[in-house]
């Protein structure tokens, strides 16, 4: 289980799960709700960091946003750096899975200065629907009906724990290179919510969400990882990173979708201890 606390900042009370020896290493999601059981991405870092798992703003018992905008990319990142500052830590690496890698775009950006290391995973700096026919949230994708039946039976009220669940895993295998691998892949007892109203949020911020010419502001050492067949957020976004971040290294795996650091975990693991390790050369 990861050891839960709420700590004070110059912004409000943030809850922060760690778990871990090591380095420190901020991980967190968008919208995601974490709690004791943790995070099956973070979990990939706790061998080798002191892994901080954030409920970022309005998720979990974290603060709650007053205005509209505090829910924000680049507002979120200012409340990440309140976290930081509260935990003593001059630096601390972030590490983020797909919208949780486009918010470590945007702290690479503005605060390269306090990121020891950065490791973005399936993610884009800019919208990745309207221009992409590989992305499941493209109508021209060949699953796209199939997500939004998906998404849309997930809204309806009065599901049972049983459907939903299993509604939840059919979207899941979607984003799998191997789907009947599920419950290989998600097989420990680890379960998270969402914050509702930040992902609402973020569906209307994503539209106008593009970064990309600020990419070479980032002077943080950045490992960009993509699996090669993702269907959220395409491999060309990760190979758009990797080109425009001063001395980004580029990892692609070969028989992974969205889930590389769960399709290929020893892979994965591997690729990061490469990446950190070589920085202390």
């Amino acid at each position: 289980m990861w050891e839960r606390n709420l700590i004070t900042t110059v912004r409000g009370e943030f809850e922060v799960f760690a778990k871990g020896e090591g380095t420190p290493l901020c991980v967190t999601h968008h919208y995601s709700e974490f709690n004791e059981t943790g995070d099956y991405f973070a979990e990939s870092f706790t061998q080798r960091n002191r892994v901080y798992l954030v409920n970022l703003r309005e998720a979990g018992s974290s603060e709650k946003a007053v205005h509209p905008y505090q829910l924000s990319m680049l507002e979120t990142i200012l409340d990440l750096e309140a976290i930081r500052e509260s935990l003593a830590l001059d630096q601390w690496g972030f590490a983020g899975h797909s919208t949780g890698g486009m918010l470590g775009v945007i702290y690479g950006i503005y605060f390269s200065d306090k990121l020891s290391f950065n490791v973005i995973v399936g993610a884009a700096a800019r919208e990745y629907m309207t221009f992409s026919n590989d992305c499941i949230y493209n109508p021209e994708h060949p699953h796209f009906s199939r997500m939004q039946e998906l998404m849309d039976s997930l809204k309806h009220p009065n599901l049972s724990v049983e459907k939903k669940r299993d509604l939840k895993v059919q979207r899941t295998k979607l984003s799998l290179y191997y789907p009947d691998k599920y419950e290989e892949y998600f097989s420990l007892d680890i379960s998270k919510g969402m914050s509702a109203i930040r992902l609402n949020f973020f569906s209307r911020e994503v539209h106008i969400f593009d970064v990309t010419k600020k990419l070479p502001m980032i002077t943080t050492p950045t490992l960009v990882i993509c699996g090669r067949h993702d269907v959220q957020c395409p491999i060309e976004y990760s190979k758009e990173m990797g080109e425009s971040i001063p001395n980004a290294t580029l990892a692609i795996f070969d028989r992974s979708n969205h889930y590389p650091f769960l399709e290929e975990a020893d892979q994965f693991y591997a690729t990061y201890l490469s990446f950190v390790e070589g920085l202390a050369k």
